[in-house]
């Protein structure tokens, strides 16, 4: 083995010594070690990217669904203060202090395009993105690493309301994909250089089956191209082609990281698992995510087993979880599940909750590691790190487990 190894060394020493281009020696690596470190993170959810379900006291009593239509009922004036008061107050730098007590080394944190370079004649207000400037101080105060998440692009990438609009997906129409690269060229320019900022990320979910994933990979070779050379991991999200289906692409890209989302309760079937199905299909997530070839984070998922989470399937929609959305069938009660806090789930909620977290953390290690779906939220048990952490349902250390060896 020595012998094979030193000859192997000697090779990869000739061949840097011979084909060493200029551009190689503009490799930089990024600010974390991926390689070697796992990714323990949180998302702030909810934050510069309106959802209904985290703060749903911004939604009460008007018709707004998304960001768009919050901006354009209120008025530039109305909706501007509003989301003042709420950038200033629903992460702080506290929250970032305890982020880092509780061990976390990552967080992601979702900006829209519009906060970044807006759009004429769009009802978005700006503000967000001067806040994000403090945020990341407020990280590297914490001892923290971000990534920066394009997390809604011009005329959605998805049609989800996280992406500021909810409804048809538009994105690669028209210049939507040259806005999209601008904004992060922007990002890029103000925030690369940044000691806390080790990741940004292409554009969250693009909905891969609704659009030509021809241009998808494009854009997504043409924004790595345009940030190789600073020290970041080039994130990419799987665009819910499934995580291997990607890994034959990228050769001869460095600092690629490759982000999927991990949820299992978006459709009847997911919904309906048993606990021990629901660790089981987790674990073999897992396995899938570790055989990628590339650093590969869950960079959204949840301790979620259900979908009862107030508005989460979408502004005054039900939940699959007991029969009122679709006509799904009802698997379950959602009393006690919709709004509240961890402190009230029933005792059986809270013992499935702890193993389905303690699984997902053992699977997601298995590759580059994890950001948990999200911090706080004004009232969804499953979905709030903060409170699953003073709850003990999320363990402490993140290394400690009640139920151990679930995934091997």
């Amino acid at each position: 083995m020595v012998g094979h190894w030193t000859t192997a060394a000697a090779v990869g020493l000739l061949a840097l010594s011979t084909n060493a281009s200029p551009m190689q020696h503009m490799k930089r690596a990024p600010l974390f070690n991926y390689n070697g470190e796992k990714v323990r993170g949180v998302n702030t959810g909810g934050w510069f990217v309106l959802e209904p379900w985290i703060t749903p006291s911004l939604f009460e009593g008007n018709a707004a669904k998304d960001e768009w239509t919050f901006s354009e009922i209120l008025g530039k004036d109305g909706a501007k203060s509003r989301l003042q008061n709420h950038w200033n107050s629903w992460i702080t730098q506290d929250d970032f202090n305890q982020m880092a007590t509780a061990g976390l080394n990552h967080v992601r944190i979702p900006i829209g395009y519009w906060s970044v370079i807006p759009r004429d004649g769009e009802p978005y207000v700006q503000g967000a993105y001067e806040k994000l400037g403090e945020a990341l101080d407020w990280a590297s105060g914490a001892g923290l690493k971000v990534m920066i998440d394009l997390h809604g692009a011009p005329d959605s990438q998805n049609g989800f309301d996280n992406s500021g609009k909810y409804g048809s997906v538009g994105w690669t129409q028209g210049d939507t994909v040259e806005h999209t690269k601008n904004v992060l060229n922007k990002i890029r320019d103000d925030h690369a250089e940044h000691p806390a900022v080790s990741a940004i990320q292409l554009l969250n979910e693009p909905l891969g089956p609704n659009l030509d994933m021809n241009v998808v990979k494009q854009f997504y070779m043409d924004g790595w191209g345009n940030l190789k050379n600073s020290n970041v991991a080039v994130t990419f999200h799987d665009a819910f082609q499934g995580v291997t289906k990607w890994n034959d692409w990228g050769a001869g890209m460095w600092n690629l990281l490759l982000d999927t989302h991990h949820y299992e309760i978006f459709n009847n079937d997911q919904v309906a698992l048993s606990i021990d199905d629901h660790i089981r299909t987790a674990c073999d997530f897992g396995n899938q995510m570790a055989s990628t070839g590339k650093w590969t984070v869950a960079g959204e998922w949840t301790g979620g087993i259900t979908d009862c989470a107030k508005w989460l399937n979408g502004k005054d929609k039900g939940a699959r979880y007991d029969g009122n959305l679709n006509g799904a069938p009802k698997v379950g009660d959602c009393t006690g599940k919709s709004t509240g806090s961890v402190a009230g789930l029933s005792a059986d909620d809270k013992h499935n909750i702890g193993r389905f977290i303690e699984a997902q953390l053992d699977a997601y290690e298995k590759a580059t590691g994890w950001i948990f779906w999200t911090w706080k939220t004004e009232g969804a048990p499953e979905w709030d790190m903060q409170d699953l952490l003073a709850n003990g349902l999320f363990p402490q250390p993140l290394t400690a487990r009640k139920y151990p060896g679930q995934c091997s």
